[in-house]
């Protein structure tokens, strides 16, 4: 079955920002493009909207309109709406099921108000298993102009971020774009020295060239699936977050993995997902993986 581009929105700019991107991306990928919206009845006192048809008719007619514009601007893209009565969260959760990705909006930078500090785009980010692409209000289709790139946060061992670096290839693949693979390193503990890591150290002559052929032993399979996207590999000492936001302004879009997997506390994204969401100036991909 071929899974739809899902875009949430719920009138604010951010949302029609996100919008406008899910449509080009369908457009990219040949996917039609479902277009949801949660609402639950909220009486009002001070206006004439105390009952929940009309309200709902409300509801109904800015999705309405706001399909008819991404319609008039993509002729042939397949759209569709869907008004779901019911928590936010869930709704949301429930779309991105069904969807090849689920596109939202981001209210921006700040670490204490934004769209995703205790807010239903973090709380969508934990619960679901699909992509979730974050999209800011006045993102421009220039900004996916030629010589951005497509940057992704490569870690661990290939199979911890094959689903990561698919997306992203997959994405620079539909774009014509080149893809910047970033691992980034720090130096270890010393308890964390034993003989056998060091042994594999020495055999790949010191830390940073076993980080080098690590992240071209993760890239080898997709530069084989995908043999016309230019790769650029990109290893620095740092941070995973401060690595990546130092490339953020080459970037067209930032994709970076999740664990899907819920702790003690609950679902969580991830420290560098978090900060790469509050700063990066650029659309970001989370990409859940096992």
């Amino acid at each position: 079955m071929t899974r739809p581009i899902t875009a949430a929105v719920d009138g604010t700019d951010e949302s029609l920002a996100a919008l406008d991107w899910a449509a080009r991306e369908a457009v990219r990928r040949g996917l039609a493009l479902r277009v949801v919206q949660a609402w639950r009845f909220q009486p009002y006192e001070a206006i004439d909207a105390a009952d929940p048809d009309t309200q709902a008719a409300w509801v109904r007619d800015t999705l309405a309109e706001a399909a008819r514009t991404v319609t008039a601007r993509h002729t042939g893209l397949d759209v569709t709406t869907d008004v779901v009565e019911g928590d936010t969260v869930d709704t949301l959760v429930a779309a991105a099921a069904d969807a090849e990705l689920l596109v939202l909006g981001s209210r921006g930078h700040g670490p204490v108000v934004g769209f995703l500090l205790g807010s239903v785009g973090q709380q969508v980010i934990a619960e679901t298993t699909r992509p979730v692409v974050l999209v800011r209000a006045g993102d421009q289709p220039t900004a996916e102009a030629a010589g951005r790139e497509i940057v992704v946060g490569q870690q661990g061992e290939p199979d911890d971020s094959a689903d990561t670096l698919r997306f992203a290839f997959e994405t620079a693949a539909a774009r014509g774009a080149a893809v910047r693979a970033v691992r980034a390193w720090t130096l270890p503990p010393v308890f964390a020295y034993s003989p056998g890591s060091m042994h594999l150290l020495d055999e790949a002559g010191g830390l940073e060239p076993f980080e080098r052929k690590a992240l071209s032993a993760a890239l080898q399979p997709w530069r084989e699936r995908f043999p016309d996207v230019p790769v650029v590999e990109h290893v620095e000492i740092g941070s995973a977050g401060q690595v990546l936001l130092s490339v953020a302004a080459r970037a067209q879009l930032m994709v970076v993995g999740r664990r899907a997997r819920r702790t003690a506390v609950g679902a969580r994204i991830g420290s560098v997902a978090h900060g790469v969401l509050h700063h990066a100036p650029c659309p970001v991909a989370v990409v859940p993986h096992v």
